[in-house]
């Protein structure tokens, strides 16, 4: 009986983490891939804290795991630590991170090779970043994880 308990709380967990990332998801600055501005970006590079479409994910798996972990959005199953840094950076804060030091008027590629080199340049290399930069743990729990909980509660005693 065990077995089917901790699927149910596994999917419970999971629903609840689903919900947070949907949220995020409307956040104007998150509703654009960080990398290439496409609409609509359903992966996320969770150590990094950014969204990303599907093109820039694949480029990203291609830096490796020590530079950028990616999962999808919602076909991947999350932790409440890799949501908690998502929740930490979102795209805004990416972005004022890692370009802090873009030239004027600078021109997102749209070409592959292109898009790689900037990519690669961006977080390999770190070209762009802020100087003052430093990363900081994401908390063990995403916020918004004890209100979810609390209203899951409140409908069980209802």
């Amino acid at each position: 009986m065990a077995g089917k308990n901790d699927r149910d709380r596994t999917k419970v967990i999971q629903d609840r983490l689903q919900v947070l990332l949907t949220q995020m998801l409307k956040d104007d600055d998150n509703k654009y891939c960080v990398d290439c501005d496409s609409k609509g970006p359903r992966w996320a590079s969770w150590n990094l804290g950014m969204f990303l479409c599907i093109r820039c994910a694949g480029i990203h798996r291609n830096l490796g795991v020590h530079i950028s972990k990616v999962k999808s959005v919602n076909l991947d199953s999350w932790t409440p630590v890799q949501v908690a840094s998502m929740q930490l950076m979102g795209n805004s804060r990416a972005r004022a991170v890692y370009e802090a030091n873009l030239p004027d008027g600078f021109i997102r590629p749209q070409n592959d090779q292109a898009l790689e080199q900037f990519i690669r340049a961006k977080y390999e290399k770190k070209k762009y970043i802020a100087q003052e930069y430093v990363p900081e743990a994401p908390p063990d729990f995403p916020d918004g994880w004890y209100q979810l909980i609390e209203a899951e509660k409140q409908k069980k005693d209802r």
